[in-house]
């Protein structure tokens, strides 16, 4: 647990991190990424964290890699990569700095540390978690096999380390449809995400897709009569939704992809006006790219990627803390399954 005072206390004895509106001013080239969504009171207040950061980074030979669910100031302000779960995970095994700064829920460090034994991954709060990692373990997916003996477990990206381990092969939701269709074998497990299997079941009918029945405390929220009812209220919207939604969302919207997969559709189509049935932070963090895409709520916000702030990334920096570990001997095994899933993902050019 976060002692948030006494590390303000520490920081602010080593930083001046008052709101700064002489030094935001110095920085406006990095506030354009962000400005639409970042009014210039909140942007004074980032700046002198953004500017500690940056420089920490070069004394520490370190990066961070920020998943498309960082808050704009995370995600345009710090970051040197983002991009959903894949695109990270392929970042992990390229970068050569010492230090991995992971702004993302911790699977996403674990993966890291996975791809890159010999660095420092660094999660900037512990309990930045995942409802849905935390949905099964590894002994689910021996329960899995049993049920259905034969069969390989497609294993989603969101899950710990064990899980991974108990696995043939990871997906993400870019490359799901393809990893499945390219298994030998006719029935498939996917676990532990039943939404993504049941989306995905229906782009690969030629697959018998079984799953285990977890789900994102996110995109389980959303509903075929919000869609529905918003699509009314506000007519020519774009409706944009996650395939971590139920079925009938995914039926209700104008087009599903993964977050990678959103962000394109968007810059390609450039609608008038788009609602992204997503974690909250998507459509905050393109919309500077796209002045000409009005972006509409509602939408839901994933309680474990805002444990992620600048002042804990700072804090990470500063005092290198927390790094991940993952047993060697579950890393290895973890690492064949996410190795598999980035090579087969190269090899079919997703």
């Amino acid at each position: 647990m976060f002692d948030l005072q006494s590390m303000r206390d520490q920081l602010a004895a080593h930083y001046d991190l008052a709101p700064n509106p002489a030094l935001a001013e110095q920085m406006a080239d990095i506030y354009a990424r962000m400005n639409r969504v970042v009014n210039p009171i909140e942007w004074a207040a980032h700046a002198p964290y953004v500017a500690a950061i940056l420089e920490l980074k070069k004394q520490r030979n370190a990066v961070i890699l920020a998943h498309n669910y960082m808050t704009p100031e995370i995600y345009h302000g710090i970051s040197d990569f983002v991009g959903d779960s894949l695109q990270l995970a392929i970042e992990a095994t390229r970068v050569e700095a010492d230090v991995i700064v992971q702004c993302g829920v911790h699977f996403m460090a674990e993966t890291s540390k996975i791809l890159s034994p010999e660095k420092t991954v660094l999660i900037p709060d512990m309990e930045a978690g995942c409802s849905l990692a935390e949905s099964i373990t590894a002994e689910g997916v021996a329960e899995m096999r049993r049920r259905y003996p034969g069969a390989p477990v497609v294993t989603y990206v969101n899950t710990t380390a064990e899980v991974k381990a108990a696995s043939d092969i990871c997906c993400t939701s870019s490359n799901a449809a393809q990893i499945v269709a390219a298994m030998e074998e006719d029935t498939i497990i996917m676990t532990p995400d039943q939404y993504l299997a049941q989306n995905i079941a229906q782009q690969v009918p030629q697959k018998n897709i079984v799953w285990w029945e977890g789900s994102c405390i996110v995109h389980e929220q959303y509903t075929a009569k919000d869609l529905r009812d918003f699509r009314e209220w506000n007519p020519g919207t774009r409706l944009i939704a996650h395939p971590e939604c139920p079925p009938d969302v995914v039926a209700e919207a104008d087009f599903s992809g993964s977050t990678s997969g959103i962000v394109k559709y968007v810059t390609e189509e450039k609608p008038e006006k788009a609602l992204l049935i997503t974690e909250c932070s998507m459509a905050s963090n393109i919309a500077d790219q796209l002045p000409e895409v009005e972006f509409v709520g509602p939408c839901n916000m994933c309680p474990y990627m805002k444990k992620i702030t600048l002042e804990k990334v700072l804090w990470s920096l500063h005092t290198m803390t927390e790094p991940v570990e993952v047993d060697p001997e579950v890393a290895a095994k973890a690492r064949v399954a996410v190795q598999r899933m980035i090579d087969l993902s190269q090899k079919l050019g997703i």
